[in-house]
């Protein structure tokens, strides 16, 4: 009875991996589609990437169960499905349970990390089955980790990008995409300093934007600029180099 209920636990162990797996990649394709959706109307795209999702779970559980009742996955401490194998100490990576990304501080054992969020503001330790893939390897400039991640990047030599954004008159959403994709292009481009025009008003997407700079991996700092420079209307950010 002792040994059935290890091994029970165990199934579950593995099994609480393939779902967490199953539930990362749904909302990576939920949001992929709700935004093709919304500007292109592809709904059959969208039905082929859920039908391949639910293939591929269906796959993983499948050979997860397999593994087990076979004793296949006996003494491999790498039999998690999904799992990223191989991890290191400064690599950025991708939580599932957060959709974040972390930077690994230290390696605990094979199977625990502890990371960093939010520019170093929260450490938390993470299994290895919560790791959806590695950003960027440790000691990588910001157009290798983009290449890394199979993204086409062509650096113009004469095209510096802009260091300044405004967003006055959006709503929160558009704003907060917006300022995404202006701090991927000023990151990429090894900026170290941009300057974001949200306007003062009732002071919404000035709260709403600040949070959400303060939580970005590749933001080291937010401030409010001097009144001459705009005051509680504008943001200046610090980032990562």
């Amino acid at each position: 009875m002792r040994e059935q209920r290890a091994k029970v636990a165990e199934m579950e162990k593995k099994l609480e991996a393939v779902l967490r797996d199953f539930e990362y990649r749904a909302r990576e394709v939920v949001g992929a589609v709700q935004d093709r959706a919304a500007s292109l109307k592809l709904s059959k795209d969208a039905e082929r990437r859920i039908s391949r999702l639910r293939r591929e779970f269906k796959e993983q559980f499948d050979s997860a169960v397999v593994a087990h009742k076979t004793g296949a996955d006996s003494g491999d401490p790498h039999a998690l499905p999904g799992a990223v194998g191989n991890v290191s100490e400064g690599d950025t990576v991708k939580l599932k349970s957060l959709g974040r990304a972390a930077l690994i501080r230290r390696r605990i054992d094979d199977q625990n990390f502890e990371v960093e969020l939010g520019g170093g503001k929260m450490t938390m330790r993470v299994p290895r089955a919560d790791i959806a893939e590695v950003l960027a390897r440790a000691g990588a400039s910001p157009v290798e980790a983009a290449r890394a991640r199979g993204i086409q990047v062509k650096v113009a030599e004469d095209a510096a990008p802009p260091s300044e954004i405004n967003v006055i008159g959006e709503n929160v959403d558009e704003a907060t995409r917006r300022v995404e994709k202006f701090l991927d292009r000023a990151f990429l481009a090894g900026l170290p300093r941009v300057r974001i025009v949200h306007g003062s008003g009732m002071g919404v997407l000035r709260k709403a934007l600040r949070q959400y700079l303060q939580q970005h991996p590749q933001v080291a700092s937010v401030a409010e600029p001097p009144q001459n420079e705009g005051g509680a209307g504008a943001t200046v950010v610090e980032l990562r180099i």
